[in-house]
C-alpha cells in the first residue's frame, strides 16, 4: 500500500477505535491487530503515538470544512443558513467514530497541543462562518439589533456540543439529527427581530 493511504488507514482506524475502547486506552499494537499489520510498521508511518493524535486533528478539520462547504448556504437566509450549517456539523459528529471522545477528552487535548490546535482552530472557522451569518441576518433586520453575534455563535456552537455529549452518555439511543433540528430551531427564534 503507498505511504499516504496507509497513513490515511491509520488516522481511520484510530478514529474508529477511540470510538469503541475510548482515546486514552487506545494503543498503536490495537490499531495495528485491526488494520493488520504489525505495530513497527505503524511507527514508519508515524514516529510517535502523538503524531497520530495530530494527523487525526487535522482529519476532522478537514471532515468538518468539508461539511461545511456542503451545507446547502447559498443564497439560503441568514437563520436557514445557520441551521444547514449546524446540521452539517451534527452530520460530522453523527458520522464520525470516536469524535465524540476525541473532542471531550481531556487528557488527549493536554497531552497533544497539536490536536488541541487543530480542533480549535476548527471550531474557530465554524464560529466565524455561523458569526458571518448572524452579522448578516441582524443587518437585514431578521435578528435582534442587539444581537452579538459572536455571542450567538458560541450559542449555537454549545447546544450542539452539549447535545451531542448528552447523545453519547445516552448511548446515541435517540435521534441525533431531528433532536439538533428542533432545539436549533427553538435558538433561531430567539434571536428572531420582534418587529411586527
Amino acid at each position: 500500500m503507498p505511504a499516504e493511504a496507509r497513513k490515511s488507514e491509520i488516522v481511520d482506524y484510530a478514529l474508529k477505535l477511540a470510538g469503541k475502547v475510548g482515546p486514552e486506552r487506545l494503543t498503536t499494537e490495537m490499531i495495528a491487530r485491526e488494520i493488520g499489520i504489525t505495530q513497527p510498521a505503524i511507527f514508519r508511518h508515524f514516529a510517535k503515538k502523538e503524531e497520530i493524535w495530530s494527523a487525526v486533528g487535522v482529519r476532522l478539520g478537514e471532515k468538518f470544512g468539508a461539511a461545511w462547504r456542503a451545507a446547502p448556504t447559498d443564497g439560503a437566509s441568514p437563520a436557514d443558513a445557520i441551521k444547514a450549517l449546524a446540521m452539517a456539523q451534527i452530520g460530522a459528529i453523527r458520522t464520525t467514530p470516536g469524535l465524540i471522545d476525541i473532542l471531550f477528552s481531556r487528557e488527549l487535548h493536554v497531552g497533544n497541543k497539536a490536536l488541541r490546535s487543530a480542533i480549535n482552530s476548527s471550531q474557530r472557522a465554524f464560529h466565524a462562518l455561523l458569526s458571518e451569518s448572524l452579522r448578516m441576518g441582524a443587518k437585514r433586520g431578521e435578528f435582534r439589533a442587539d444581537l452579538d453575534p459572536s455571542d450567538a455563535a458560541f450559542l449555537v456552537i454549545s447546544v450542539i456540543q452539549s447535545l451531542a455529549l448528552r447523545w453519547s452518555l445516552a448511548g446515541r439511543t435517540f435521534d441525533l439529527t431531528s433532536e439538533a433540528a428542533r432545539l436549533l430551531d427553538a435558538q433561531i427564534v430567539g434571536f428572531a427581530s420582534h418587529r411586527t
